[in-house]
């Protein structure tokens, strides 16, 4: 038996390059499930992205994912993508698997957590404040350059990782800190800012937002004193009063301290986030 991807809408096109369009996964013309081939809008049109990918129940186990997923990926050479990335939940074992199996390598994770109804309070001798315009500018180039390295460490070309960064804060900080529903604040320990976190709010799926955290770091110099669980409570505080009750997060591969600093605070993983180059 073949299994094939079937068109099941014309070729959609962007504003900026980019294209997408959804396939039934088929096996001798039978519809055994579905599939969206797209490129990455945060990343450029060289790089793809396969998501939504499901095989209907009685088809499971047959290698039909395998087999679409691959067709996904020679669609995307097509279109002249040099990598390909992919987004699986936590608990599809099958499908993590399979993402291994075809050389997948996990680049970070999603992680979140419920809060409770009364978040902690602050922590004696540290101040919080909401950063200032003076800080702001110095924070936003450090940061943007510093995100796209951050992938760049993990193999993604520069210009793609640069791309990525631009846009992220161009579409997040529109205004700086006067950007609707950001929030930017400091942590002072002495007179001496010791680290800052940045939170929003943002939509998880449809009809369910949450609150974000999208960038925390504590000063190199400050490190080990407990000021990241400080931040990281200052940004719950922060959440519940925007009234929300989920709090999210984005966290590299690799970077073990974050992952475990944010699993004892009951954040859990819910997708992981893979990718390879498309040879």
């Amino acid at each position: 038996m073949t299994t094939t991807l079937r068109p099941t809408e014309p070729l959609q096109h962007s504003a900026d390059g980019g294209r997408s369009r959804a396939y039934d996964i088929c096996v001798n013309s039978r519809r055994v499930g579905s599939v969206r081939v797209a490129t990455d809008p945060h990343f450029g049109a060289a790089s793809g992205l396969i998501e939504d990918l499901r095989v209907d129940e009685p088809d499971r186990g047959r290698g039909r994912g395998t087999v679409a997923a691959l067709a996904a990926e020679e669609v995307l050479r097509g279109w002249g993508c040099t990598d390909v990335k992919i987004s699986v939940p936590e608990g599809a074992a099958a499908a993590l698997a399979l993402a291994r199996a075809l050389g997948y390598t996990e680049r970070s994770r999603n992680m979140l957590k419920e809060l409770a109804d009364e978040p902690s309070a602050p922590e004696p001798g540290v101040e919080v404040r909401p950063m200032t315009d003076e800080e702001f500018a110095a924070w936003e180039t450090r940061a943007r350059d510093a995100f796209a390295q951050s992938w760049i460490d993990r193999g993604v070309p520069e210009d793609q990782a640069r791309a990525k960064a631009e846009a992220s804060h161009r579409e997040l900080l529109p205004l700086g800190l006067a950007s609707p529903g950001a929030a930017l604040h400091v942590a002072v320990v002495g007179g001496e800012v010791v680290g800052h976190v940045w939170t929003g709010v943002r939509t998880l799926e449809p009809g369910v937002s949450a609150g974000y955290v999208y960038d925390v770091e504590v000063v190199a110099a400050q490190r080990g004193k407990g000021y990241g669980r400080t931040l990281m409570r200052l940004a719950e505080r922060v959440t519940r009063e925007a009234g929300e009750t989920l709090l999210g997060l984005h966290v590299f591969a690799g970077n073990t301290p974050a992952i475990r600093l944010y699993e004892s605070l009951g954040y859990r993983t819910t997708h992981v986030n893979s990718s390879k180059p498309l040879l």
